[in-house]
């Protein structure tokens, strides 16, 4: 059984309820109807109650009457979510009439379901832009508890097993945070192990990456690394964090053997922690069109309730498998 594959099955038993905005969308109906048809999730289609029908009967979708559809137009708790809303954001002028206006759009009433407690976890993106997917997140949902950084996270799996965990990887931040400071990349780092634990069945080893080992140069840069791999420590002292390490250091044991001898990291990482968005994005695409590795991602890390973004040029199974990851996320919160 793949990654992948163990993810829909551990989806399933989780068995919680995503919503999905974006619920007229052809793409997503149809991970929708193989998603219900499998029970990787409940499901929660947002749009109008007739063009889905319709749509499902033209794609000859069978499974769709099993999700709960709900109209931004008539839906009977719009109310009670504004009343939330103005009370989240009263500071910044948000009013019961204008949150009203602003549950109109799919992409909030799907947000406050979650904060309502009506539904564990969102995703979308199909058809919308990130900042569309993500901005009424940060707004209502915000931060989990501790944690003050969003990341976006991708499990890696090489072909190399003889790396990682069975070639199993996490990278991060490869999607978000541009130049992140060194109290957030103790942020990425600590959310990104329980990600990989969580989402890859993994025992999270994190290395904190860097161009240098353990003092072998000299860098502003290379001090935000160690003082990253200092807070993080103390953030979760359970965890198996260490740093600064070079890539090799931290995936090649002999290389560890004589640049960080007797780190529990260095030559064991599965979890890897880029000192930047830039090297973070290289990375992972390096590792996936020069190496062959799989990539599944971005997933959002770091809010108080699973919401992931999907790229516009989605495919159908890029959809199902997001959907397990959100409810996987869901469940280890």
């Amino acid at each position: 059984m793949t990654l992948l594959e163990q993810i829909r099955e551990n989806a399933k038993k989780a068995n919680k309820r995503i919503v999905l905005p974006e619920g007229e969308e052809e793409r997503t109906l149809k991970a929708a109807d193989i998603i219900l048809g499998e029970g990787i999730a409940q499901l929660v289609l947002i749009g109008n109650p007739d063009t889905i029908a319709n749509n499902a009967k033209e794609l000859g979708l069978s499974n769709i009457s099993k999700a709960t559809i709900v109209d931004p137009k008539t839906f009977d708790k719009k109310q009670k979510y504004a009343e939330i809303m103005a009370e989240i954001r009263a500071a910044k002028g948000m009013t019961v009439e204008k949150a009203l206006k602003q549950l109109d759009s799919p992409y909030f009433l799907g947000t406050l379901m979650i904060k309502a407690g009506d539904a564990d976890g969102l995703v979308a993106g199909a058809i919308c832009s990130t900042a569309d997917t993500i901005r009424p997140a940060l707004q209502y949902i915000k931060t989990a508890p501790g944690i003050k950084t969003v990341s976006g996270a991708f499990i890696v799996v090489s072909p190399k097993t003889e790396y990682g965990q069975d070639g199993i990887f996490v990278f991060a931040d490869c999607a978000v945070t541009i130049a992140p400071t060194a109290e957030q990349l103790a942020d990425i780092a600590v959310i990104s192990a329980k990600t990989g634990k969580a989402l890859a069945g993994i025992d999270p080893k994190v290395a904190m990456l860097s161009f240098s080992t353990k003092g072998s140069a000299q860098h502003e840069c290379v001090d935000k690394v160690v003082e990253a791999t200092k807070l993080a420590q103390a953030a979760a002292p359970e965890l198996d964090i260490d740093g600064e390490l070079q890539l090799d250091a931290a995936l090649v044991q002999k290389v560890a053997d004589l640049k960080a001898p007797g780190s529990h990291v260095a030559g064991k990482a599965n979890v890897l922690i880029f000192p930047s968005l830039e090297a973070g994005n290289i990375g992972y695409k390096l590792v996936q069109r020069l190496g062959g590795a799989s990539a599944v991602g971005p997933i959002l890390q770091g809010m108080a309730a699973p919401v992931n973004d999907l790229s516009r040029g989605c495919f159908v199974e890029d959809i199902i498998d997001m959907v397990a990851i959100t409810a996987l996320q869901a469940a280890a919160m």
